[in-house]
C-alpha cells in the first residue's frame, strides 16, 4: 500500500499540472519553454492515466475494506477523486 500513496501523491502533482496546464491556454501569449512543456505533458497526458489508476485502485481497496484509515490523507484522495470527475467531463465535453 506504500505504492498507493505513492501514486496518490503523484496524481496530486499531475493535477496541479493540469490546472496549470488549462491556465496556460486562456493566457494570450504563452510562455515557451521546457517548463512549460513539461507541465503541459504531465497535466494532460500522464494525469488522466496515473488519475484513473489511483481511483481504480482506492475504489477497489474500498470495496473489498484493505484500505485503513491514515494509509492515504482524506483529503488527498477527495482532492484527486475531484480532478478525475473535471477530466473525465472535460474530456467527454471535448469530444462533443
Amino acid at each position: 500500500m506504500r505504492v498507493l500513496r505513492l501514486l496518490s501523491r503523484v496524481a496530486f502533482i499531475c493535477n496541479i499540472c493540469f490546472l496549470l496546464a488549462s491556465f496556460i491556454q486562456w493566457i494570450p501569449n504563452p510562455p515557451e519553454g521546457e517548463l512549460v512543456s513539461v507541465i503541459i505533458v504531465l497535466g494532460y497526458l500522464l494525469a488522466i492515466f496515473i488519475n484513473t489508476m489511483v481511483n481504480v485502485w482506492v475504489g477497489l481497496a474500498l470495496l473489498t475494506r484493505r484500505l485503513r484509515r491514515g494509509m492515504v490523507p482524506l483529503w488527498l484522495l477527495i482532492v484527486n477523486a475531484l480532478f478525475f470527475i473535471l477530466q473525465i467531463t472535460l474530456y467527454i465535453l471535448s469530444r462533443s
